[in-house]
């Protein structure tokens, strides 16, 4: 892990800088994420404590490499806990899946064993609040950013209508200062049950909620459209089955059909860009 990046990534998180034209993390941040990953992987856990908070009881783990020092929550729901299905490899699959689309809104996920158990391992990210926060707050989104944070939350709708991510709540959307949009807890994800590929979780017929999604980057519905068994396949590994990967396609085809009945009521200048 080089020192240095990794002094400058933390730096970029914690104090905001501008993203590109959806993604929430730079480019120089993005070319360096395969770094992130491998530490996650290797580093020595020195100590880990239970977080406190969550039905999939999560641990945060204290990581240590080559003099670098940093944290990652480690999670292994499986199963139906309290009436929902959980399962840690859905944490994984949303950040390969995430970065298939070049959505980057889900800070780098990795699987690592802990005490003996299969579990997800994400890093650590340091937000300045919660939506749930800012709405009991009643902090108004400055005026200079209303529209990046509208383009974030159609575009984190479109990417929970696409793995069914039906545990979306005000608590893991997490902002950072500069008010960039960051997502997390996906292990309600990719379900695969008629009724979640029959309909999207939003949208005119949403299951969830009748939540449009008002406005998409052209280039986020190319690499929607891109999308196929074997390109998901290759990017999620042992973490989804066959099934779950059928079910995300025919989301797909959901998803592209309402963003076209979209376009044809709003006009493709003010849906897309």
């Amino acid at each position: 892990m080089n020192k240095k990046f990794f002094a400058y990534f933390l730096i970029i998180i914690l104090l905001g800088s501008s993203p590109g034209l959806f993604s929430q993390f730079t480019p120089e941040e993005i070319a360096h994420r395969a770094e992130w990953e491998e530490f996650l992987k290797t580093a020595e856990i020195v100590k880990y404590e239970d977080i406190g908070e969550g039905v999939t009881k999560p641990y945060r783990l204290y990581l240590k490499e080559d003099g670098v020092e940093n944290s990652g929550c480690w999670k292994n729901p499986s199963g139906v806990q309290k009436g929902f299905l959980e399962g840690w490899q859905y944490e994984i699959a949303a950040y390969e899946i995430d970065k298939l689309l070049g959505l980057n809104m889900i800070p780098p996920t990795v699987g690592r064993e802990f005490n003996g158990k299969k579990g997800s391992l994400q890093l650590w990210i340091t937000s300045e609040m919660s939506d749930l926060e800012r709405m009991e707050k009643g902090i108004d989104i400055p005026a200079n950013h209303i529209l990046s944070w509208n383009r974030s939350k159609y575009l984190a709708r479109a990417f929970d209508c696409l793995i069914a991510n039906e545990d979306r709540t005000q608590q893991n959307i997490r902002y950072t200062k500069d008010w960039r949009t960051l997502l997390i807890d996906h292990s309600r994800s990719f379900r695969s049950k008629r009724k979640y590929i029959r309909n999207l979780l939003y949208g005119k017929e949403g299951i969830k909620e009748k939540k449009l999604i008002r406005q998409l980057p052209r280039e986020f519905i190319e690499r929607i459209k891109s999308l196929n068994f074997k390109v998901i396949k290759e990017a999620v590994g042992p973490y989804l089955t066959d099934g779950e990967i059928e079910a995300v396609l025919k989301r797909r085809d959901l998803l592209l059909k309402e963003i076209d009945e979209m376009i044809k009521e709003m006009g493709e200048d003010k849906f897309l860009y």
